[in-house]
């Protein structure tokens, strides 16, 4: 990963792109225990990404996240949606 890695961020910089260094990684292969560097300072490394995929492929994560948002976001418009005084119209 390290090769690919070096790889990309030097194909990049040919164009004129450089990979930001806030940049995280995700490994699913546990047999490679060393860091990922770039530019010689390593790459964070994370349990899972929010918006994609955990470790083992799964979007449990992800599906449970919007979820909560959407029910926050009902919650707050719960008093318009109950209102008798705003039209549907008005709601919509």
């Amino acid at each position: 990963m390290q090769e690919k890695t070096s790889v990309l961020a030097a194909t990049s910089a040919q164009v004129g792109l450089i990979i930001h260094k806030k940049t995280k990684i995700l490994k699913t292969n546990f047999s490679n225990i060393n860091p990922i560097t770039l530019n010689g300072s390593p790459l964070e490394e994370v349990q899972f990404f929010i918006c994609i995929i955990d470790k083992q492929g799964g979007t449990d994560a992800d599906v449970k996240a919007r979820i909560g948002k959407a029910r926050v976001a009902f919650i707050q418009l719960k008093n318009i949606w109950a209102s008798r005084e705003l039209t549907l119209t008005n709601k919509i």
